[in-house]
């Protein structure tokens, strides 16, 4: 950062942290949701395939953003009010922290005795999940870094059907420290069935259990990233990041965020 504050990022050594999204491959199939999809569009007199004789390629696309890739999402994942993020997700790179915080297994999570770490509904056997304890040990190092987002890598596998998830205690230090933008890799920071309490995402976005009034969200201008991939040659520590998303209505959309280094003074 520069002495006025502003943040001096090279641009020559971003990267992206969105998963790639083949529709002929193995792709993200989330929460029991069918593969995405792209097929030629076909109408009278054109088939949308060049293969075909046709003058371009031209394909609709099918996906679901909460299930098929990298997506980003607001608190109008919860609410009635649907207020499109492109309309105030900023266009300028954003002070970043990138941390590794590895998931436990819910026995083995601090305070395990008295449940210092939970979540609502309550934690149960073979659930992992990411805790605060581990959180702030990461932290503590970079800790007069003035961080608005938080790229979280938990180097989970995304292939069970249970993945780890944020504890109650973990969402709150987020919001405690300023957090605006959080990108992980998990599908998502709440646990797969969890009787639609969806706890992380509400201490996060600041919105009261059970209220679907974007109103009183009291961070409703924070987002959510989920299904980042984390390239391993990146080191933790002070970054910027740079969320880039389509001018898309809904809840949450495709999303490409992108790792900035800082230029050191």
């Amino acid at each position: 950062m520069s002495a006025d504050g502003a943040l001096e990022v090279d641009y020559s050594a971003a990267t992206s942290l969105a998963l790639e999204l083949d529709f002929e491959s193995t792709h993200p199939r989330h929460f029991g949701a069918p593969a995405a999809s792209s097929t030629p569009f076909r109408t009278e007199g054109f088939e949308g395939e060049v293969i075909l004789g046709a003058s371009c390629n031209c394909n609709s696309i099918t996906l679901i953003p909460h299930c098929n890739g990298t997506h980003t999402e607001s608190v109008s994942h919860l609410t009635l009010q649907q207020v499109p993020l492109h309309r105030f997700v900023p266009f300028e790179p954003i002070p970043a922290l990138l941390l590794t915080v590895l998931p436990r297994a819910v026995e083995d999570r601090p305070g395990s005795a008295n449940g210092s770490d939970d979540t609502d509904p309550s934690p149960q056997a073979g659930d992992h999940l990411l805790a605060r304890d581990d959180l702030l040990a990461a932290w503590q190092p970079h800790a007069s870094f003035p961080a608005r987002a938080l790229l979280l890598r938990t180097r989970a596998d995304l292939k069970t059907s249970n993945p780890p998830y944020l504890s109650r205690q973990f969402a709150r230090e987020l919001v405690m420290r300023g957090i605006e933008h959080l990108v992980v890799d998990l599908p998502s920071v709440d646990r797969t069935r969890d009787e639609g309490r969806l706890t992380a995402h509400r201490v996060f976005f600041g919105l009261p259990p059970d209220c679907t009034d974007r109103a009183l969200a009291t961070r409703a201008a924070c987002t959510i990233t989920e299904l980042a991939n984390f390239p391993a040659r990146l080191r933790d520590g002070p970054c910027a990041l740079q969320l880039q998303l389509p001018a898309f209505s809904g809840d949450a959309v495709p999303s490409r965020p992108v790792h900035l280094p800082l230029i050191s003074p």
